[in-house]
């Protein structure tokens, strides 16, 4: 018998169908790869050429990770061949779908488990059920979180004690109970399937998700202890989840050809390039960065109030609007692209965030507040300006603003899906209200307090993944672990 194989931990990773899920989980990998472990990602076809990208350079440098393709059940849900990622799911309908598609992978990755019998599976919290496949046989699995301690905190006290119906009205405040901190929150910011029958598949899924968690092996946190210390303690002593907290996991992007390929489509190259060179062309702290995720896409009259304010705000920027215009004469915003020329730069579709984030030209970040976009923040030592939409963002606009001090909040107020944010007749948040936020960010009296509390932030961000950091040793303590389970 080969005996490094023999010694070698093997684990499973079996990342959710959507670019803000799976690029984290693919990091996950990539540095239990470097820890001397096996990795291989279980994916579906759509999906494995962009985790085959991913992986790539890492492939190169002689670590050992790889993936396996399952068939996607198209045909026994309901959706057409290739829709395989939440990406490409246009209305709430096909999302309903996949949701339902996540719960009939279970056979293929049972075969998988048996064939290959990993030390450990690796799944995604919306994978439930990967809890009592692994169990099958004798493998633990560890959740996948893809949110920090502190929306896990506050999500599950608001699930256990349901403080949102206690209130007369969708506006009133509230106190999230049972937190280390008085953090207030509404029901118009509290995730809309909370306030609805347990009917629709997404309900299932988060209830389901959160029963399955308890009886998993423990969790792992893409987040770092000084970002929360408190909320790490109370998620594990208090509310007894097991816990590693490995993040943030972005930062085993060393290189930069895998931050500028990162979520990347094929010719990606030429628009790291017009960023990069526009950036190079601005001074220090200079450029407003303003990108809402892989999802989020606003309505036209939202567009058009956040042209207005950047216009009214006199700042530079880089702004990644997620509405194609192909078509320049259907394009909204192209007499006010032509306007901003060389002031500022619109982006349609996709951007290299994290060589945007670290140039030294962004100043701050204009953010939908998904957890990857926070943590990629911090890492950057970038203050940012929240507006969240949907998910557990509410919760981490928290963080940013009243816990940490390196952000202001642009006002959204209720919660949406993506749907019902595009699909809005009216403008959620104001002219006035955005560049309010801009320019108080940017040159305003507390610009540079939240900037150098920023910075020290990602310093501690990039220690806390070096050897000896607090997110090294915890990944070095589970390995140990894991390890003496096998033997």
């Amino acid at each position: 018998m080969d005996t490094k194989t023999d010694q070698q931990l093997q684990i499973f990773f079996l990342p959710y169908m959507a670019h803000g899920h799976t690029l984290p989980l693919i990091d996950t990998a990539k540095f239990f790869a470097s820890h001397g472990s096996k990795s291989t990602i279980i994916t579906t076809p759509f999906n494995a050429p962009l985790i085959s990208k991913s992986i790539q350079s890492s492939k190169s440098l002689g670590l050992d990770i790889d993936l396996l393709v399952i068939n996607f059940p198209s045909t026994e849900v309901g959706l057409p061949e290739g829709i395989e990622n939440a990406n490409l799911a246009t209305n709430r309908e096909m999302k309903e779908k996949l949701y339902k598609a996540s719960t009939l992978f279970a056979p293929q990755v049972e075969q998988i488990l048996e064939q290959y019998h990993p030390h450990c599976l690796i799944a995604d919290s919306l994978y439930h059920w990967s809890t009592d496949a692994a169990a099958k046989f004798g493998i633990p699995r560890i959740t996948f979180h893809g949110v920090g301690y502190f929306p896990l905190c506050a999500s599950l006290s608001v699930i256990l004690y349901q403080p949102h119906i206690k209130v007369s009205s969708d506006t009133e405040p509230f106190v999230i109970p049972n937190l280390p901190h008085e953090i207030k929150s509404t029901r118009n910011q509290v995730p809309a399937f909370l306030n609805l029958d347990g009917n629709t598949e997404l309900i299932k899924l988060v209830k389901a998700s959160v029963e399955a968690e308890t009886r998993s092996y423990g969790n792992i946190v893409n987040s770092f202890y000084e970002l929360e210390p408190d909320y790490a303690h109370h998620y594990r002593n208090v509310l007894g989840r097991k816990s590693w907290h490995i993040g943030p996991v972005s930062l085993c992007n060393k290189a930069e050809e895998d931050k500028s390929a990162r979520g990347g489509k094929e010719g990606s190259a030429d628009r790291v390039h017009e960023c990069i060179d526009w950036l190079n062309k601005k001074e220090v702290n200079s450029v407003v960065y303003i990108c809402f995720g892989s999802l989020t896409i606003f309505s036209d009259c939202q567009l058009i109030e956040i042209a207005s304010a950047l216009e009214a705000s006199h700042q530079q920027f880089i702004w990644v609007v997620r509405k194609e215009h192909d078509d320049e004469e259907e394009w909204l915003l192209k007499e006010f692209e032509q306007r901003m020329e060389g002031e500022g730069l619109i982006i349609s579709g996709w951007a290299p965030q994290l060589l945007i984030l670290e140039h030294e030209a962004t100043g701050a970040f204009v953010t939908h507040c998904g957890w990857n976009s926070i943590l990629e923040g911090v890492s950057a030592g970038v203050p940012m300006i929240t507006w969240p939409v949907t998910g557990e963002q509410f919760y981490n606009e928290k963080l940013v603003t009243e816990l940490l001090g390196i952000g202001v909040a642009v006002g959204a107020e209720k919660w949406a899906t993506f749907e019902e944010e595009s699909a809005r007749s009216e403008a959620n948040v104001k002219r006035e209200a955005i560049e309010k936020a801009v320019t108080e960010i940017m040159v305003g009296d507390k610009a540079e307090d939240m900037r150098s509390r920023a910075k020290a932030l990602g310093e501690m961000a990039s220690r806390a993944v070096e050897e000896g950091g607090s997110s090294f040793s915890d990944l070095t303590a589970l390995i140990e672990e894991l390890k003496s389970i096998r033997s």
